[in-house]
C-alpha cells in the first residue's frame, strides 16, 4: 500500500505508521518474538474514535484488521492489512461502591490490580501481571481463583467494541452479541473499553511448592488424587520443566528438572496449611513459600516470565486425569524430551462448570483439568516442536473433550479450522458463524482464531 493510500484514513489522535517508518518496528513489537504482525498500516489508536476510523478504512479497502495490546496472546500474525495497537487506551475508572472498574483495551493486569487494591478489591487476573485485561477476558479468562468465581468473562458488566460497520457499539447483557464476544477473542470486532466486577478479596493463601527430579512423578500423581477432593476455594496447577541454566534463574534452580505446583486459596491460612499437608507429605521441597499474602502479590503464585520471547504452544481440555494418562504425558514431556519443554496441567472444575446467566461462549463445561504444553521454537526445529505437541496431545486424547483457545499459541496446525471448533460445541460453533454472517460478512477480523462467516 503507497503512502498516498493512507490520505484517505481520517485524522486520528495516535500517530499511524506504514512500513520503513520511524517507529514502525517499535510499535509493531509485542512480548511474542517467535513471529509478528507486519502490517501495511499500523493505527496507533489513542482514542476509541481511532479504533472506529481504523476499522472504516479497512472496510472500505477490503483489508484485514489486526488487534494487539501487549502481543501475549498473538495466534495469527497479519501480512498486511491494518493493525490496531490499542496500549494507548490505558484508562482504568473503579467504581468502588459498585465493585466494578471499566477499563481500556490497553491496560495490563498489574495495573488493574493496584488500581482495585487501593479499594480493596480484586479482579479476576490470570497468572501474569503484563498480559492485557482485555484480551485475556475476550477468550474467556481462567484466573488464579477460577473454581471459586468462574470464568472472568462471567464478570463482565459490559462491552464497548467498534464492529466492522464502523460502528462503536455498548453491549450489555441481553444483547445479541454480548454472549458471543466474550470467549471468542477479537472475532467481532476490536473491544476499546470493558466494565467488569470486582471482588472483596485483599489477601490470599497461596505461592509454589517445588520438588525436584525423584519427587517430580509422585509429586504430580499426589496433586492429581489431591484435587479430587479439594475445596472449590483453592485454584491450582502443577507444572513440570527443566530450568535452563542462565543468571536470570534462582542458583537453586538451574538445570534442573522440577514439578511445581501452585496454590491460590481464599481461607485462612490455618486452613491452607491443613489443605495443602497432603502435598507436603510427597518429601522434601527445593521450594516452599506457601504463605498469607497482599493480593497485589499474587502474581508470585506462578512467577510467569516478563521478558519477551518465543514461544508456541498447545492444550487439551480433559474430561478427566487418571493416572496412568497422567504417568503418560510426563513421560512425553520430561526431562529427555526434544525439544524441551513446559508441561502440566490446570485444575478445573468448580464455578468453571457452571454456565453463567449472560450465555458466554465458553462451553466444555465438562472439562476438570486442561492439560498444555509450551515449547520455545527457533527457524531450525519448527517441525521437531511440531511433533513434540502432538506427542503430549495424543497420551491424553481418550479423556480430550476439546480445546482452550486462550491457551493455544502458535501457527500451522494450531490455527486451523478443526482447531478453533474444537474450542466449542458444534451447535454453539454453528451460532457463532451465524452472527458472524451478520455482523462480519467480508470476515474482516479474522487474524484470530477465526470463526469463518457462513
Amino acid at each position: 500500500m503507497t503512502k498516498t493510500a493512507i490520505t484517505e484514513l481520517p485524522a486520528t489522535t495516535g500517530p499511524v505508521f506504514q512500513p520503513g517508518d520511524t517507529g514502525y518496528d517499535a510499535e509493531i513489537a509485542g512480548f511474542q518474538t517467535a513471529y509478528t504482525h507486519r502490517p501495511a498500516v499500523v493505527v496507533a489508536a489513542a482514542h476509541a474514535e481511532d479504533v472506529r476510523a481504523a476499522v472504516e478504512y479497512a472496510a472500505r479497502h477490503g483489508l484485514p484488521v489486526a488487534v494487539q495490546a501487549t502481543g501475549h496472546g498473538l495466534s495469527v500474525a497479519t501480512d498486511g492489512g491494518v493493525l490496531i495497537t490499542t496500549r494507548r487506551l490505558a484508562d482504568i475508572r473503579v467504581d468502588a461502591d459498585a465493585r466494578t472498574a471499566r477499563i481500556g483495551a490497553g491496560v495490563r493486569a498489574g495495573a488493574l490490580i493496584e488500581a482495585a487494591a487501593a479499594h480493596g478489591l480484586a479482579p479476576l487476573n490470570g497468572s501474569s501481571l503484563s498480559v492485557g485485561v482485555v484480551g485475556y477476558v475476550l477468550g474467556g479468562g481462567i484466573g488464579i481463583l477460577a473454581r471459586e468465581y468462574g470464568y472472568a468473562a462471567e464478570h463482565v458488566r459490559a462491552v464497548e467494541i467498534v464492529t466492522a460497520d464502523g460502528r462503536l457499539r455498548r453491549l450489555t447483557p441481553g444483547d445479541e452479541l454480548f454472549g458471543a464476544v466474550l470467549g471468542t477473542g477479537g472475532n467481532f470486532g476490536v473491544v476499546t473499553a470493558l466494565e467488569l466486577d470486582l471482588l472483596p478479596v485483599t489477601r490470599v493463601y497461596g505461592g509454589q511448592l517445588q520438588f525436584d527430579t525423584a519427587l517430580v512423578a509422585p509429586a504430580l500423581q499426589a496433586w492429581r488424587r489431591w484435587t479430587r477432593q479439594a475445596p472449590e476455594t483453592v485454584t491450582s496447577a502443577i507444572t513440570m520443566l527443566t530450568f535452563p541454566d542462565l543468571p536470570q534463574v534462582p542458583p537453586h534452580l538451574r538445570g534442573r528438572y522440577v514439578a511445581t505446583i501452585n496454590i491460590a486459596f481464599t481461607g485462612t491460612e490455618a486452613e491452607g496449611e491443613r489443605l495443602v499437608a497432603p502435598l507436603r507429605a510427597v518429601g522434601e521441597r527445593v521450594t516452599d513459600d506457601l504463605r498469607m499474602m497482599p493480593y497485589t502479590e499474587s502474581h508470585a503464585i506462578y512467577r510467569d516470565p516478563d521478558h519477551p520471547h518465543a514461544y508456541t504452544a498447545t492444550n487439551a481440555l480433559l474430561s478427566d486425569l487418571p493416572a496412568d494418562a497422567a504417568d503418560a504425558f510426563l513421560a512425553a514431556t520430561g526431562p529427555e524430551a526434544a525439544p524441551p519443554t513446559v508441561a502440566g496441567f490446570r485444575h478445573l472444575g468448580g464455578a468453571l462448570s457452571r454456565p453463567g446467566p449472560h450465555g458466554i461462549s465458553m462451553d466444555h463445561r465438562d472439562a476438570r483439568y486442561i492439560a498444555r504444553v509450551l515449547a520455545m521454537p527457533r527457524p531450525d526445529n519448527a517441525d521437531a516442536v511440531r511433533d513434540q505437541l502432538a506427542l503430549a496431545r495424543k497420551t491424553v486424547r481418550p479423556w480430550t473433550v476439546g480445546h482452550n483457545l486462550n491457551f493455544l499459541y502458535g501457527s500451522g496446525d494450531q490455527a486451523d479450522e478443526a482447531q478453533t471448533r474444537a474450542g466449542y460445541s458444534p451447535a454453539t460453533y454453528d451460532r457463532l458463524a451465524a452472527l458472524k454472517t451478520k455482523y462480519d460478512p467480508a470476515n474482516l477480523f479474522r487474524n484470530n482464531r477465526n470463526i469463518r462467516p457462513n
